[in-house]
């Protein structure tokens, strides 16, 4: 399945979350495709930056608001009628969910409640992807399938296997595809790219201690994670959204976005150090003792997504780093947004190039 910049032109698109990191290039990329787009998140925080530089205030309608609250939810889900629904509204910190487990569970859970509570009161839905997190696998050490079972046991994860059934529970009683709603759970590997600068994540640290030219601290310098380029992930949401308007019936289900089960495991030490390279020089340090939620090894896998959506993740690790650190080295010496939008085209093109070349090679 291809991109159709004709599916997305002029449509009504609603996106929670669009200030954090994720939510501000999937924006960016609708707004290129000229959908219609608006946004419903807490004023930007970490990722304010980017938020600023993107300059989506002036290609999008953004509204302040918290998924806690029920009636503000609904009365803008009235008023922007939308077709689509991008929810990516969260509390994704680990760490923070371990300090304060009800406000992440109230946010992840409820606001996920209150949010599809208001999307089935609308007649103009036809698509919901409701991203959720790698971190929902009872056993992550595998290869993870969507079949799996879920199961976290730190707050965070364990919130987002919530979501997963409440998903799950929506779309059985409320939005079916047998009225016409598609309904899914996007979980995406660790995400890279530039204009992150949330705490306790390993290539913002690594930014940070760049700027106050620091030492970069690792946690867990063996441990790996499925990384991939934020854009690869966005475009699974597009197609599965896609997908999800023109055939509920047969994707309205749970999928996996990651890199492919084949490639090389990249550690958390091997990461910083090419991330440190690129920026051209760093030091190293590992921070000893102290127990840890956070598991050892997590790996995902997108064979499913690429057998029936054709999405696969398309850029090297030398490509996703060099890629991220552009976008911060812009940031920090306040170039503004251009190599962001330079990065949607660039990476769309490849796409729709390399999706070209599999159809002539087919015909």
């Amino acid at each position: 399945m291809a991109l159709d910049p004709q599916f997305w032109l002029h449509r009504r698109v609603l996106v929670t979350g669009h200030t954090g990191f994720s939510g501000v290039w999937l924006c960016a990329w609708l707004t290129e495709l000229g959908a219609e787009v608006t946004g419903y998140a807490l004023p930007a925080g970490h990722s304010r930056p980017l938020f600023e530089a993107a300059g989506l205030e002036r290609r999008m309608v953004s509204c302040l608001g918290d998924l806690r609250d029920p009636e503000w939810i609904a009365a803008l889900v009235r008023r922007v009628r939308p077709e689509v629904v991008f929810h990516l509204a969260a509390q994704s910190l680990v760490r923070e969910a371990v300090k304060d487990p009800v406000e992440t569970f109230a946010t992840n859970v409820m606001g996920t409640v209150h949010l599809l509570e208001a999307a089935r009161r609308v007649g103009s839905l036809r698509a919901v992807v409701v991203v959720t997190s790698d971190k929902v696998y009872r056993e992550p050490a595998g290869a993870c399938r969507e079949q799996d079972p879920l199961g976290a046991e730190d707050p965070y994860g364990a919130s987002k296997a919530c979501v997963e059934h409440v998903v799950a529970a929506y779309r059985r009683c409320f939005l079916t595809p047998a009225d016409g709603v598609g309904l899914a759970a996007a979980r995406a590997g660790n995400l890279l790219g530039g204009g992150d600068f949330a705490p306790h994540r390993l290539l913002p640290d690594v930014a940070r201690a760049i700027q106050r030219r620091t030492p970069v601290v690792l946690r867990h310098p063996h441990h790996v994670r499925p990384w991939q380029h934020v854009l690869e992930a966005v475009h699974g949401y597009l197609l599965l959204a896609q997908a999800l308007a023109r055939d509920p019936r047969a994707c309205s289900e749970s999928w996996n976005f990651g890199p492919p089960v084949r490639a090389r495991l990249w550690t958390v030490r091997e990461l910083a150090e090419a991330a440190l390279e690129a920026f051209g020089g760093g030091e190293i340090a590992v921070e000893e003792g102290g127990e840890d939620l956070e598991i050892p090894i997590q790996r995902l896998s997108p064979s499913k997504a690429l057998a029936r959506l054709g999405w696969r993740a398309r850029l090297t690790m030398d490509e996703r780093v060099r890629w991220t650190v552009r976008g911060y080295r812009a940031l920090l010496r306040g170039e503004g947004g251009g190599w962001l939008y330079d990065q949607i085209r660039t990476y769309a093109a490849r796409v729709a190039g390399e999706d070209r070349e599999v159809v002539d090679a087919v015909a």
